[in-house]
């Protein structure tokens, strides 16, 4: 993509109104543009981030076994009142009337259309288990939505459900989905931390939220040491193998980890002083068992083996794409920018020209830029008038991974100089070399 034909409303000062990083940097970078309170536009270079870490999530999920559906964002109130929630779940449910003055809502969350969904077509154990996702719209009217896309009114959300015949089968499927995100998160270049949650309006009585630590975190958590050496499962995991998966989760939930309102005073003055961590954390995934909490009173039930009619028992299981995108910002930047990790970078590399309008400059950065689309790679050609600093400040704001810099005297030389945008090296290389290591062939 041409910067020149691309639109990325760069803004040089700070906004007043962005009280953290990644919402100031998301401001300045041009990634989002605030229509209301908590309520956002996503513009081309933040949607770009967005894909990425949507694309991760399904393959994740994917591999996890769990299955894409897309549900409404307005859903009836008559599902909510069978199970009860619609008066209990609060303020924070937009309540609305179609022309019919039928009682409809904007939905926080998913539980009760997609139990009707499963009550309609399921109705053996034979067709279990079964868990089913959709990355779609929410809304939640937050008394106080602040720190940008970090929390807003309305953000996208990754939810998946499961059904099982009973608890043992539901616990298995809780822990596919736990080990999916520790997968998930680490394809980010996050170092998430599974913590003892509550389980708030969800319900049930198992539940683990995915904390990674930040001085901007809402919340206060409480884990071991040892979480910061702990293995990623690899992508030969096996989630068919319900011991292997068990394993893993026991391996992960063995340390003292807990959010401020599960901490357990008593158990954390059994670790070592020097094994505690105290600490921010953000909430990038939350997972919970509830078991027949809505399969009951929405009679979502299966014939078992037994030839007896079963209620299932279920979990749901939530990412916030649009929050993990600030996330990934608090984690990973420095005083000049954002520094992308590259699954998630809104392109791999920045190239940029020092001298548009000179013919070799021209020459070599269009060769370059043909190559690089060639070889698969996502470039960013900054083929603007503005000045040298203005293009390396533009350059780390938006935080690329690599950025490849064509100027005069390196093109007369037959040198181009690349940069590492987390480490700061720079490197001078033929321009044949610069193909390879960006693997390109010759």
């Amino acid at each position: 993509m041409r910067l020149s034909r691309y639109f990325l409303p760069i803004l040089k000062e700070n906004p007043r109104e962005a009280e953290i990083v990644s919402h100031r940097l998301m401001l300045r970078a041009g990634m989002i543009r605030q229509q209301g309170q908590g309520s956002f536009s996503w513009l081309p270079l933040g949607k770009r981030v967005l894909d990425k870490v949507c694309r991760i999530i399904r393959e994740e999920q994917n591999r996890a076994g769990a299955l894409e559906i897309l549900m409404p964002t307005i859903q009836s109130a008559e599902l909510w009142r069978e199970s009860g929630r619609y008066d209990d779940y609060g303020k924070e449910m937009l309540r609305i009337k179609d022309r019919q003055d039928r009682d409809m809502l904007y939905g926080p969350t998913n539980e009760e259309m997609v139990t009707e969904i499963f009550r309609a077509y399921v109705k053996s154990y034979k067709d279990l288990p079964l868990n089913l996702y959709h990355i779609q719209w929410k809304f939640r009217d937050e008394v106080r939505p602040r720190f940008g896309v970090m929390r807003s009114r309305e953000f996208l959300m990754k939810d998946a459900y499961s059904f099982d015949l009973d608890f043992e089968n539901a616990k298995a499927a809780y822990n596919r989905m736990f080990v999916s995100y520790l997968r998930t998160f680490t394809r980010m270049g996050l170092q998430a931390i599974p913590m003892r949650a509550d389980t708030g309006p969800i319900g049930g009585d198992l539940s683990h939220e995915f904390i990674i630590l930040a001085d901007t975190g809402e919340s206060q958590v409480f884990c071991h040491r040892d979480y910061l050496a702990l293995a990623v499962p690899g992508e030969d995991t096996d989630f068919s193998d319900d011991a292997e998966i068990g394993d893993i989760v026991k391996k992960w939930t063995a340390p003292y980890a807990a959010t401020d309102e599960m901490h357990d005073e008593a158990a954390w003055e059994k670790v070592a002083t020097s094994d505690r961590i105290s600490a921010r954390g953000i909430e990038v995934g939350h997972i919970f068992h509830f078991g027949d909490k809505y399969s009951k009173p929405m009679g979502a039930k299966v014939t078992g083996p037994d030839g007896k009619d079963h209620f299932v028992s279920g979990g749901s299981y939530g990412i916030g794409p649009t929050r993990l995108v600030a996330a990934i910002i608090e984690a990973s930047h420095d005083d000049n920018g954002i520094i992308w990790p590259e699954a998630v970078a809104p392109f791999d590399i920045s190239l940029i020209n020092m001298k548009v309008g000179d013919a070799e400059c021209d020459r070599v950065c269009d060769d370059l830029y043909a190559a690089f689309a060639a070889a698969g790679k996502d470039v960013l050609y900054d083929d603007t008038d503005q000045r040298p600093g203005g293009k390396f400040a533009t350059a780390d704001l938006i935080g690329l991974p690599w950025q490849v810099i064509v100027g005069p005297r390196g093109v007369a030389a037959g040198e181009i100089e690349i940069k590492n945008r987390k480490t700061g090296e720079r490197e001078t290389l033929p321009i044949a070399d610069v193909k390879k290591r960006f693997g390109v062939a010759a």
